[in-house]
């Protein structure tokens, strides 16, 4: 008898036993996401890590408001440049030597940063570095777009929801963190190590893509302006470029200034990285849960509401002088930007179906940092007149002018109608 129940106990699994026998499949099952999420995040937290630094070194080495306004720019100039050749690029080369040299590129360069104290030299740093980051992240992408068939659509927000979380939520509070352990040097070269440490993770990313797919056939000047050709055809994609541009320019000169703001204002460094953070808690948060309200109220009323929303809080954030106001405004932005964002990449996706995916991926991946570009260098000539607070009151006639080009009618009905 003894033995039967000896026998019953051996044959039944503990939940222990239940759990590694069920998290062993689910693991194997889902490596490819799993693996990417991880490299998406970790990507995102060094970028959001490098970017307040930044920030705040440039604020640290005394730059002038025209300075910060180049340096800030020159996050996005070479992304500018490089992210319609590169799509042709990948294809060429393949996407996973393109990922490292773009990531050992960027190590490199940002463990120099602390070499020399000057402005100037971070502005050269700086700059060469955005013509790098468009191979890690383009790559990137093209590797998780040949793999959406298999994982599922349902699946398509992870790319920009990880990376987010990584450059908008952890990045920013780790940051402060960081440079409270390290000074700027340590912690540009703790930037610089988390860059190689993708290089580690991404083989599992793309290794089936390790080899080019292309054709082999040589980037020509008329496969990049011919992309460019379709804003000069299509006044729906003009309209919805044209607002990408605005909130993207918007949500670049927040994430670089607000740092300068708030250190102006009498908040340490680590409440000045804070409100990035906030922001991008709102951001996130509105893209992930606020698709169906979206869907149900329609463009042109989710348009209205947004222009309104965030024009409100530029003018809380142009009017603060302290932290509750900075709080207040840089939680009602990343609601109002991200809720635009919900809207424009729906239209992105309508005018994919009508003129082309592969046309438009370029286009899409070149209004970002044309934005980013436009409104730090507008950003830094306001904030030499005026101050880098004024720039946000200097972005709310526009929000407005977009309002009023909206109720004007007639550019929805285009190609995107009212409701769904």
């Amino acid at each position: 008898m003894d033995d039967a129940r000896e026998s019953v106990l051996v044959a039944e699994p503990s939940s222990e036993q239940r759990g590694r026998a069920w998290l062993g499949p689910f693991i194997e099952r889902h490596r490819f996401l799993l693996a990417f999420a991880s490299l998406s995040s970790l990507m995102g937290i060094s970028v959001g890590v490098a970017k307040v630094t930044t920030s705040l070194y440039a604020v640290h080495l005394g730059a002038s408001p025209a300075e910060l306004g180049l340096i800030a720019s020159a996050q996005s100039v070479g992304v500018l440049v490089m992210s319609l050749p590169l799509g042709f690029l990948v294809e060429q080369f393949g996407p996973g030597r393109l990922f490292v040299l773009g990531t050992l590129a960027a190590a490199g360069l940002y463990a120099a940063v602390p070499f020399v104290a000057s402005a100037g030299y971070l502005l050269v740093c700086t700059t060469l570095i955005s013509f790098f980051m468009p191979f890690r992240f383009v790559s990137l992408s093209s590797v998780f777009m040949g793999q959406l068939e298999s994982i599922g659509e349902s699946k398509a927000g992870w790319y920009r929801g990880t990376h987010m979380i990584g450059m908008f939520l952890l990045g920013p509070a780790l940051a402060s963190v960081v440079l409270g352990v390290f000074d700027f040097a340590g912690t540009y070269r703790a930037i610089a190590a988390a860059f190689l440490a993708t290089i580690v993770i991404s083989p599992i990313v793309f290794g089936p893509y390790a080899r080019p797919h292309g054709s082999g056939r040589r980037v020509t000047w008329s496969d990049i302006v011919g992309q460019l050709r379709l804003l000069a055809r299509d006044a729906e994609l003009r309209h919805v470029c044209s607002i990408e541009a605005l909130a993207q320019g918007t949500n670049a000169y927040y994430s670089f200034f607000i740092v300068v703001v708030a250190v102006r204002v009498g908040l340490d460094p680590g409440e000045a990285s804070s409100l990035v953070a906030a922001n991008g808690v709102t951001f996130v948060l509105a893209l992930f849960t606020l698709g169906s309200v979206v869907r149900r109220l329609g463009p042109q009323r989710v348009y209205r509401l947004s222009f309104s929303w965030v024009a409100g809080a530029l003018v809380v954030l142009g009017l603060a002088d302290g932290k509750a106001s900075l709080w207040l405004g840089a939680l009602c932005l990343g609601l109002g930007l991200g809720t635009l964002q919900i809207v424009n990449l729906t239209r992105f996706a309508r005018c994919a179906a009508r003129l082309g995916r592969g046309k438009m991926a370029g286009l899409n991946a070149l209004v970002a940092p044309a934005g980013a570009v436009l409104g730090n260098l507008a950003g830094g000539v306001v904030g030499r007149a005026f101050g880098p607070q004024a720039m946000f009151l200097a972005l709310v006639p526009l929000f407005v002018l977009a309002s009023v080009v909206l109720a004007a009618g007639g550019v929805l009905a285009g190609g995107v109608p009212a409701r769904r």
